[in-house]
């Protein structure tokens, strides 16, 4: 079984000299899935004058959930289950009730859930913080058909953007339409990571901490372990 492990990521900027959201969400490619749609995790506004701090909190305790959406955002859940990697679980319907089966052994380095409720019906993949009544969805899977299955081998790589046009928890059905900043395997930071946004006056240009050159902003890192 795995080890849980805890990131704590923190944005922050001071007179940044021009408005900008920042976007988090894990969508690169997963080992072991077809089809599946990212879901944004967290979106924040960081104003041109003065101080703004976002921070954000990864557990890698992976979960199963029945979402519930909404004009394309998920709102909740009808039901979840907690797994370790190299476990699976079974999703069966009994009258309008969903339930997933407690999570048993199954292939070494995947989670794996098997629709067993009749229909299709959507599944997710999120991940559990302590004190967290349902699972924060990572990825969304559109009606996963009867007797078949989700099975995914999960690397936790988190990617940057900027851009004002989505939303916290919007299920994400295309490419994001501006140049990704970022992405890092949270599995490799510290505990805590601290990320000073600034914007060069001069070039308008953005570097990331990997000397990266991109558009519009310059990114430096801190890391510090708690």
């Amino acid at each position: 079984m795995s080890t849980v492990f805890v990131r704590n990521l923190i944005f922050q900027s001071n007179d940044l000299g021009k408005q900008s959201d920042l976007l988090l969400t894990f969508n690169g490619p997963v080992p072991g899935v077809g089809d599946h749609s990212p879901v944004v995790w967290r979106v924040s506004t960081f104003g041109d004058e003065g101080p703004y701090q976002m921070k954000a909190t990864y557990t890698s305790q992976l979960a199963f959930t029945k979402p519930q959406v909404e004009n394309g955002n998920i709102v909740g859940a009808a039901t979840a289950v907690q797994l370790n990697v190299g476990q699976q679980t079974i999703l069966t319907k009994t009258g309008n009730v969903f339930k997933f089966s407690g999570p048993v052994e199954g292939t070494a380095g995947y989670v794996k859930a098997t629709n067993d409720a009749g229909v299709k019906e959507d599944l997710a993949i999120g991940f559990m913080s302590p004190g967290q009544f349902l699972p924060t969805p990572m990825l969304y899977f559109n009606e996963v058909g009867d007797d078949s299955n989700v099975t995914a081998q999960f690397t936790p790589k988190l990617r940057a953007y900027v851009t004002s046009d989505y939303q916290e928890t919007e299920i994400l059905r295309g490419e994001i339409q501006t140049p990704m900043l970022w992405e890092m395997d949270l599995a490799k930071l510290s505990e805590t990571t601290t990320w000073n946004l600034t914007r060069d006056a001069n070039t308008g240009h953005l570097q990331d901490h990997q000397g990266v050159r991109k558009e519009l902003w310059n990114w430096r890192t801190e890391t510090s372990v708690v």
